[in-house]
């Protein structure tokens, strides 16, 4: 199989850096980075990961996919810190060039502009012009499903559904620089009351989906595959996906689909 530039795909390597992985891991979203290797690796496509963690700077050119999962307040404080002090302007670049940045959960917050806990607002990297504001009466928890509709290369767009599970104290709002990841079928989404989840600017996407959120939407990996490596996802060699697909139909299930 060949890419548009008439190279194999076997012969490319997707280069993956996870921002903090010691730190913002808390709902088993390591996951994420596994799945991302299987279907590569099954497909003869190369996987080099990477992490850069606090203190160490980040090349925006030698990555085509970032990955920052959700994290305790504590870590999140750290980590927003960090964020800015020596990787902000890095990653930035890289969004530009339109590499894929994956905010889950504390991760997605912190691609926003601000979480604000109390009388405490912690500032995002502002990839995403969302804002949140943590409330402590109600965490939105369950099982979630959602209606999105991502353009593929030929600028043709299907809905499709993405479904996990929510735990999230915090209130995401959307500015107007930024578009909803889908639309709530089951579940809470970003606030509860707009009938929103997640958000997307460009390759960059937040969600509060895990549990984890690509091996339960293997459709959804090979998406990010794809956009990354700058291919359409029909190049991507078809997979024997019945244990996915399974995992999926109980996501989807489990949501009340």
């Amino acid at each position: 199989m060949s890419d548009a530039n008439g190279a194999t795909l076997g012969a490319r390597t997707l280069r993956v850096c996870a921002l903090y992985p010691d730190l913002m891991n808390i709902y088993a979203d390591r996951g994420n980075l596994l799945m991302l290797e299987r279907r590569c690796r099954w497909r003869g496509i190369g996987f080099d990961l990477t992490a850069s963690g606090l203190g160490e700077a980040l090349d925006a050119d030698a990555h085509d996919l970032f990955y920052l999962g959700g994290g305790q307040d504590r870590d999140q404080r750290l980590c927003a810190e960090d964020l800015l002090e020596s990787k902000s302007a890095s990653l930035r670049s890289a969004a530009a060039r339109e590499a894929v940045v994956l905010g889950v959960c504390g991760g997605y917050q912190l691609l926003g502009r601000s979480y604000t806990l109390g009388e405490q607002t912690i500032e995002g990297v502002g990839l995403l012009d969302v804002r949140t504001a943590r409330e402590d009466d109600r965490r939105l928890i369950g099982n979630v499903a959602i209606e999105v509709h991502l353009d593929d290369a030929d600028g043709d767009s299907a809905g499709r559904v993405l479904a996990g599970f929510e735990n999230h104290g915090g209130r995401t709002t959307l500015g107007e620089g930024a578009a909803p990841l889908g639309r709530v079928l089951r579940g809470h989404g970003n606030d509860g009351r707009s009938g929103c989840e997640g958000a997307r600017s460009g390759n960059t996407i937040g969600t509060y989906l895990h549990g984890p959120l690509l091996p339960k939407n293997a459709w959804f990996a090979d998406w990010l595959i794809a956009r990354a490596l700058a291919i359409d996802v029909s190049q991507l060699a078809p997979l024997d996906d019945r244990l996915e697909d399974e995992a999926h139909l109980s996501a989807r299930h489990a949501a009340g689909l």
